[in-house]
């Protein structure tokens, strides 16, 4: 009887602890299917660095225009909205002139030693002249000439001590017809340390002004760049009438 006893007494015993062993396998699977899941979406949040590859198309309103664009295209998150803008920046890929995806990362993100993001800012117009119109009345006052020989038959000027713009060249190209190409370059160890060093701007729409910066490698290809950016303002942007 005994005997008997303590078998069953061992059986409860070890249904107990079998019980007690499923249920901790069983919540370590539980934990680990949630850390897993876990690590896969902060995994991801680290990935893309305040990037999106969400292609939702917003309509951002400044002033009288509209401005179109896909939020992988946005730069800053808080503006990636639909309404009422000051301001809006955007970066794309150069040439096929698209926002950020799975298959740019590696540019987005610098990796490589070649540079191919450019960064759009639309804003209201606060002059009356872009940067090529005020090469003549101001720009030509305010540079060393002669200037040096520079990429894609552009002429390269140092600024005078008085002008303001220090560690900065002006970069001029001929345009038949039309006002010259002009561009603002950083120069010396702070151009080889900006993602893009040059800027230049346009006016586009109903009294808006972009401005896009680019890597200094583009100004051999200037007029293909200058083109695409004002294709690119013409695609997105709506103006009211």
């Amino acid at each position: 009887m005994k005997q008997a006893a303590l078998a069953n007494e061992l059986t409860v015993v070890d249904s107990r602890l079998m019980k007690r062993v499923l249920y901790a396998f069983a919540a370590l699977a539980l934990l680990s299917a949630a850390i897993s899941l876990g690590g896969k979406w902060f995994g991801h949040s680290i990935a893309m660095a305040g990037y999106t590859d969400d292609a939702t198309i917003h309509q951002v309103v400044i002033g009288n225009n509209v401005i179109a664009v896909p939020a992988n295209a946005i730069r800053f998150a808080q503006a990636r909205r639909d309404g009422i803008a000051s301001r809006l920046d955007l970066y794309l890929r150069y040439p096929q002139m698209d926002g950020y995806s799975e298959a740019a990362r590696d540019d987005f993100n610098h990796t490589g030693a070649a540079k191919n993001i450019v960064f759009l800012s639309f804003e209201q117009r606060m002059m009356s002249r872009d940067m090529s119109g005020r090469f003549a009345p101001i720009y030509s006052a305010l540079i060393t000439k002669p200037g040096i020989a520079g990429p894609g038959g552009t002429t390269v000027y140092g600024f005078n001590e008085k002008s303001g713009y220090l560690n900065e060249v002006l970069v001029v190209a001929e345009r038949p017809g039309k006002d010259p190409f002009v561009a603002r370059c950083l120069s010396g160890p702070s151009a080889d340390e900006s993602l893009a060093p040059c800027e230049r701007d346009i006016q586009v729409g109903d009294e808006l002004s972009l401005t896009y910066r680019f890597p200094r490698e583009f100004l051999g290809d200037w007029q293909t760049l200058d083109a695409a950016i004002a294709t690119e303002a013409g695609r997105v942007l709506k103006t009211g009438h």
